[in-house]
């Protein structure tokens, strides 16, 4: 395992709750170990985020989801969606592209709905969810850099690999390395789903990500020690 030491990572976690049963209280939980653990964001779903927003310390970014998780929704409603979560106090934005769409070969699709929710998000940070291994698993890597190409055309700050809801799976070095060598020069790499342990994390971050999705952030953390 590549050396990382504990304060690195944890600049780089977003501290994830997408489960449909989050209540308000489980987010003030996920806040406060937020700020324990030291992490760079907490990511909630959209009617949590003002939850989120009334007790976040200085310095703790709050991200939301948009289109979660199938990305089935009309680009309109997705960037309403957004637009709502700025609004309640969001200042990233995690968006779901149409993965069917992208299966079918309707990129310019897939770029109408980033764009559409890079319009209603302004400067908010906007990482856009490819759901890589379905990608790979239907279709294979070119079609995975082509969608991220879309992606950094279409505005996205990030890519991020996954919803971890998808039954093809969640990050992994390949995706990651494909994602990094097409957009990484221009955009941040977002690994998440399926991150558990401290040497998964590392291997994401030694194949190109720049930021990490997590849910079980202290344990992984835990692994890299305490310096």
């Amino acid at each position: 395992m590549t050396d990382h030491t504990r304060a690195q990572v944890a600049a780089l976690v977003d501290h994830t709750l997408l489960k449909p049963e989050a209540t308000p209280s489980d987010v003030t939980a996920l806040v406060d170990e937020a700020a324990d653990l030291g992490v760079f964001a907490v990511c909630v779903s959209p009617p949590l985020v003002s939850v989120a927003a009334g007790v976040a310390p200085s310095g703790l970014a709050i991200a939301a989801v948009a289109g979660f998780p199938s990305g089935k929704h009309v680009p309109g409603i997705k960037a309403t969606e957004a637009e709502l979560a700025v609004a309640a106090g969001a200042t990233e934005i995690d968006m779901v592209i149409d993965v069917g769409a992208a299966l079918a070969g309707d990129l310019d699709a897939v770029s109408a709905d980033i764009t559409a929710v890079r319009k209603a998000v302004r400067a908010a940070t906007l990482k856009v969810i490819v759901e890589s291994a379905a990608l790979l698993e239907f279709s294979g890597e070119p079609l995975l850099a082509d969608v991220c190409r879309v992606a950094r055309d279409a505005g996205a700050d990030f890519v991020k690999t996954s919803t971890g809801f998808h039954p093809s799976g969640g990050a992994s070095v390949q995706a990651v390395e494909i994602m990094a060598r097409t957009v990484g020069e221009r955009l941040g790499v977002k690994a998440s789903g399926g991150i558990r342990t401290a040497e998964q994390a590392a291997a994401m971050l030694d194949a190109g990500a720049t930021r990490l999705g997590l849910s079980g952030s202290r344990a992984v953390l835990d692994g890299f020690g305490s310096a």
